[in-house]
């Protein structure tokens, strides 16, 4: 699934694919796409994230979009969730920093309408239990 807004002149998407019962998010836009951020989480889990470094040095802060994603659908997670985050817009305006905010939480607000009329009828693993082995 793909969901997309546009507002001040750039585009931030969120493709979403379907892995099991887990989701891994691509957040990404502006001009120069990248991974800058990867957040992590389930819906009993608290987030946590690593940032890359980017040209200069500094660390991309791409993950306060992220987690702003990663709050608004995290109660209706069927499993895990990695997302990753990486927008670039070229000399971005104060404004377009801002918008940044709303843009993410639409986002959020897309994938959670989207997860709450989705069935995820995914067949749990079967595992060994502590008296059987391997054959």
């Amino acid at each position: 699934m793909k969901f997309s807004i546009t507002q001040e002149n750039y585009t931030m998407v969120a493709d979403v694919e379907v892995i099991g019962k887990d989701l891994l998010i691509k957040i990404i836009g502006g001009d120069t796409p990248h991974i800058g951020t990867v957040t992590t989480l389930t819906r009993t889990t608290d987030l946590e994230t690593v940032r890359y470094p980017s040209h200069d040095g500094r660390l991309h802060k791409d993950d306060v979009l992220a987690i702003r994603i990663g709050k608004i659908i995290q109660s209706d997670l069927p499993g895990s969730c990695t997302i990753t985050a990486g927008v670039h817009v070229n000399h971005i305006s104060k404004k377009q920093i801002m918008v940044s905010a709303m843009m993410s939480k639409n986002l959020g607000e897309q994938i959670k309408n989207w997860l709450e009329k989705t069935e995820f009828n995914i067949l749990e693993p079967v595992y060994y239990s502590d008296k059987e082995n391997p054959q």
